[in-house]
């Protein structure tokens, strides 16, 4: 999975179901297009020879242009979703490193070493967490062992994620980052960590 910042700035997580719905909605725009376009089929009377042949003449031919516009339009559709994919960069490993504190929207949060907002999840439980697939995708584990910096009173340890990678806890909460912080300083609201 892969992580980018999307339309209007909200952080999106490439999935392999993502693309292929991405793909799947270009091909229906043409489709759809083509069959806009389509003159409608002309009533025939019923006994002449060509009733039977009820389907329209090359979906296009009644509007100049339109087939090629159509066309544009849906390769284009298709090289936008390609490089938004090509594009993509996986979350960034958060390491734990040295812990600390810091006053963020008028509160205390507990920070990884490079200043971002550590939360945790509330369906975790002291020896396991419950934050995998898109979960982690958007909220990456924050890997490693920890250290007590400025401001950490809490007991830190670690808990070992079903894929054997050592995870950072603070008072047994498994602890993670958020990929929509994307400087230092920032925090969810109501989910902020109290240290």
């Amino acid at each position: 999975m892969s992580v980018w910042a999307g339309l209007f700035g909200f952080t999106e997580v490439r999935t392999t179901a993502g693309i292929t719905a991405g793909i799947i909605e270009v091909a229906a725009f043409a489709a759809l297009a083509v069959l806009a376009l389509a003159p409608a089929a002309q009533p025939q009377p019923s006994g002449s020879a060509a009733a039977g042949n009820a389907l329209p003449a090359w979906p296009w031919s009644g509007t100049h242009g339109a087939g090629w516009a159509v066309a544009v339009a849906s390769v284009a559709a298709l090289v936008v979703l390609g490089v938004s994919v090509s594009q993509a960069g996986g979350p960034a490993p958060a390491a734990a490193g040295s812990l600390k504190t810091a006053e963020i929207g008028g509160g205390t949060v507990l920070t990884n070493a490079g200043g971002f907002t550590l939360y945790w999840f509330a369906p975790d439980t002291a020896a396991k967490s419950n934050c995998s697939g898109s979960c982690a995708a958007y909220w990456p584990p924050l890997t490693g062992i920890p250290a007590a910096g400025p401001g950490i009173t809490g007991r830190l340890g670690t808990i070992t994620r079903s894929h054997g990678v050592t995870q950072a806890t603070y008072n047994g909460h498994p602890l993670y980052t958020y990929v929509g912080d994307t400087r230092p300083g920032l925090s969810r609201p109501n989910i902020r960590l109290g240290a």
